[in-house]
């Protein structure tokens, strides 16, 4: 097991947010468990506005070769990219965090 020691600010930061919770390990948890929800909402909303711009899904996107069909143009690549690593955080979150 491994121990950690906070500054007493962190701490203080701490109790300020979570004021009920006496448990550092599940405050820890809540705070990481935060972060992935919002990693996982801002993967999603990039998802969607890509769909919704391009008509189509990332798989749709990438097997009807659209970065080919637009000249490889720069906005296009940056999607592209921008894209694939929404549907890959998506897929990373998911499995992250606790099913509840």
């Amino acid at each position: 097991m491994t121990t950690i020691t906070l500054k007493e600010q962190t701490q203080e930061l701490l109790q300020e947010t979570f004021p009920d919770e006496k448990d550092l390990d599940a405050t820890v948890r809540q705070l990481i468990e935060a972060e992935y929800l919002r990693r996982l909402r801002q993967y999603r909303r990039t998802d969607r506005a890509l769909s919704r711009k391009y008509g189509v899904s990332f798989d749709e996107f990438i097997s009807q070769r659209i970065t080919r069909e637009m000249n490889y143009s720069w906005e296009v690549e940056q999607d592209a990219i921008s894209w694939e690593t929404a549907v890959g955080g998506i897929l990373t979150m998911e499995r992250k965090l606790p099913i509840t």
